[in-house]
């Protein structure tokens, strides 16, 4: 059973559980380059790999349920980027926060599971993190599940990104960052996030904007992140690379797209079908975080795409 982490881990999860069960998820620390990154991991290591890359403001924690609904069939493991969920948190004096650098932070990590060949899942910025290893290492990707991974200016809506465009027009401001930190990192804000667009709201589960609310409430935590929103401009600047590797490479992708998401629209998911040739196209009615919600569904599409995926 998934059981919530605290801030302290116990000393068991230090180390890194070699021996895994299809039904059981396990929990774990890879030191890479001196930073411990904390991953989930289920399944039998020969099985298929599907490499689960997670958004802001979240953690391996959106995974949790898919990486049980999948461990039958499928090696899942879900890496927490470095400041976020239970991986360390360094110093920005010794850890750059950037895109670039948390990529190459992931490869790294991969590269030391022994994971090289694996489809992998993205969702807001798990795209701009998994998008920069697949075009360095086109080689390993077999496939794509794409849930609000966003590669193309039309999927950024102006509306809700206005507090980061205004970031990356006039750099930061003392003033404006503090607006960041009130409406973006605030309890309510967080929540905001989980449940806009969805169905039911009520059954969204409260755990997700409340753990990410205390992990963005450690010392110094806001700075990095603005940082990042800040380092974001760069990701747009890079979206016609990631697209031409696409348009080069042609993944098979499964594309579950959540329509009334606030900050990646259905525009952003229709740039997949003019650049890519083999797309299982889906559009749900949810919210950002789909699987919070159609998890289920997701999951069943995700069998039946990796299935016929590794048929052939």
């Amino acid at each position: 059973m998934y059981k919530l982490l605290s801030l302290t881990l116990p000393a068991a999860l230090m180390a890194t559980t070699t021996s895994l069960s299809a039904a059981e998820t396990s929990y774990g620390y890879e030191t890479v380059d001196g930073v411990e990154i904390f991953f989930r991991e289920a399944g039998n290591p020969e099985n298929p790999a599907v490499v689960l890359l997670h958004g802001f403001p979240s953690s391996s924690h959106q995974y949790r349920n898919l990486i049980d609904d999948l461990s039958d069939e499928y090696y899942l493991i879900a890496p927490d980027y470095p400041s976020f969920g239970a991986s360390s948190f360094p110093s920005p004096d010794v850890y750059e926060y950037s895109f670039d650098n948390i990529a190459e932070t992931v490869d790294a990590f991969l590269e030391q599971k022994g994971i090289d060949q694996f489809s992998m899942f993205i969702q807001d910025y798990g795209a701009p993190v998994g998008f920069r290893i697949a075009v360095e290492h086109p080689e390993k990707i077999e496939g794509l599940i794409i849930q609000n991974g966003n590669a193309y200016e039309e999927g950024v809506n102006p509306d809700t990104w206005e507090p980061i465009i205004h970031l990356w027009e006039n750099g930061r401001e003392d003033e404006h960052d503090q607006f960041i930190i009130d409406n973006v990192f605030s309890v309510e804000g967080l929540r905001w996030q989980y449940t806009h667009g969805t169905r039911n709201p009520d059954a969204i589960l409260p755990d997700n904007w409340l753990l990410d609310h205390q992990f963005l409430s450690r010392p110094g935590m806001h700075d990095v992140q603005i940082g990042l929103f800040y380092d974001y401009r760069n990701n747009v600047a890079k979206y016609p690379e990631w697209q031409a590797y696409l348009r080069e490479h042609q993944p098979p992708a499964l594309v579950v797209w959540a329509k009334n998401d606030a900050f990646f629209p259905v525009p952003g998911a229709e740039g997949y079908l003019r650049d890519l040739k083999d797309v299982d196209y889906n559009i749900l009615d949810t919210g950002h975080f789909a699987l919070e919600e159609d998890g289920a569904l997701i999951a069943e599409k995700m069998r039946g795409f990796l299935g016929k995926l590794h048929a052939e």
